[in-house]
């Protein structure tokens, strides 16, 4: 059986927005595609906020690590390529060794999120159901 084509989500810090794409999209399509995040200016750990959030959508990403995209430019077939943020669509190399698609699917940044932890938390809980909603549908025609 061959393996599974690869989705690479990207984002700047890799440590909320594609995390979460990254949790959910295994979760939804997994049977179908091999997943994996990575940034183009990665953080040094994932946000401690995404992880909570995650947690209480019944995922684990406490074991989740940022990414440079080093890490797969040229080494791993990387057949889609999923990019979540606005820095990152503009930064990220136009042309990607392998990559059948590019898509661009962009939310809010809840790193960025300013108040108190309640006000930042629902920045962060908006945005995971909003990625969680669109990883349900992704597919790589449906990209922008």
């Amino acid at each position: 059986m061959p393996a599974k084509p690869l989705v690479l989500i990207l984002c700047t810090g890799n440590s909320c927005r594609s995390q979460m794409a990254e949790a959910f999209l295994r979760k939804h399509q997994g049977d179908t595609y091999e997943v994996a995040s990575a940034g183009t200016d990665p953080k040094d750990r994932v946000h401690p906020l995404a992880v909570r959030v995650m947690s209480e959508a019944g995922i684990d990403i406490s074991a989740q690590r940022p990414k440079p995209i080093s890490e797969f430019l040229g080494k791993q077939p990387v057949r889609f390529l999923l990019i979540v943020c606005d820095n990152a669509n503009q930064s990220c190399p136009r042309t990607w060794p392998g990559a059948y698609q590019r898509s661009y699917i962009p939310f809010d940044d809840p790193a960025e999120a300013e108040g108190t932890e309640p006000q930042k938390l629902s920045v962060f809980r908006r945005v995971r159901d909003e990625i969680d909603a669109a990883m349900k549908t992704w597919a790589p025609e449906a990209g922008r």
